[in-house]
């Protein structure tokens, strides 16, 4: 692979021909927040969290791919105020109460909106009546935490490669859902995996709640993206 000189906010960087932005930037310990990309999964795009800028165009930066000279914005006023304005609308669009959930602590919404120090927000709630499928003798589904990231679909998958998860309606309508039948077959390692690559606490392994106690979770002593820049970068004040 050729190797691709680039910047980020002043910064030189090394990348490689074939990265995105995001991928480029995690190798150089900048961190770009997102909610939909994962390490080892298809970009989506679909949070627009990891929005940059690039000669004066906004980009998804899990998904745009690196080239030579690229000089990258990244925490300009203006980025970071849209990424919390994001982060805000994704609590006004859900019913997400951080305290009742068992994703708290882990959950990669919440320690955006602890970095973003979010208080509450701009934008005002719709209280949606959505549905919370516990049906399932493994897995809880339940919409009103789903931030439509699409991860649980690229990953989770059965052994002939049919996909477990996916989205049903359009519009404000749309939601994932599971089928039945092939979410009754997840092994207790699917299931486990189903939870973990939710960002947010939309898919829930029963009977394993507070395996960790709150307080001693990933998020609630290290603020998010900080082992990629690095201590006393970002995070809770």
């Amino acid at each position: 692979m050729m190797e691709i000189k680039f910047t980020i906010d002043g910064k030189e960087c090394l990348g490689q021909s074939g990265q995105t932005i995001i991928e480029a930037a995690r190798n150089n310990r900048v961190y770009i927040p997102s909610l939909c990309n994962y390490q080892g999964l298809k970009p989506a795009g679909s949070c627009r969290v990891c929005t940059v800028r690039v000669a004066g165009r906004y980009m998804a930066a899990c998904t745009q791919p690196l080239t030579p000279g690229m000089a990258v914005e990244n925490s300009a006023p203006d980025l970071e105020d849209l990424r919390r304005a994001l982060i805000e609308m994704l609590f006004a669009e859900g019913n997400h109460f951080c305290p009742a959930c068992e994703k708290s602590g882990n959950c990669e919404l919440q320690a955006l909106a602890y970095r973003y120090r979010m208080l509450v927000s701009r934008f005002p709630y719709q209280f949606p009546t959505k549905p919370l499928n516990a049906s399932d003798p493994k897995i809880i589904l339940d919409n009103n935490r789903c931030v439509q990231c699409r991860r649980c679909i690229a990953s989770v998958k059965t052994e002939d490669g049919r996909n477990v998860f996916g989205m049903l309606d359009r519009s404000r309508r749309t939601r994932i859902a599971a089928d039945p039948e092939l979410l009754a077959r997840l092994t207790e390692d699917q299931a486990r995996k189903a939870m973990d690559i939710c960002p947010v606490g939309a898919i829930i392994r029963k009977e394993v709640g507070f395996a960790v106690p709150i307080g001693r979770r990933k998020y609630d002593t290290v603020p998010i993206g900080s082992d990629i820049e690095g201590p006393g970068q970002g995070g809770r004040s």
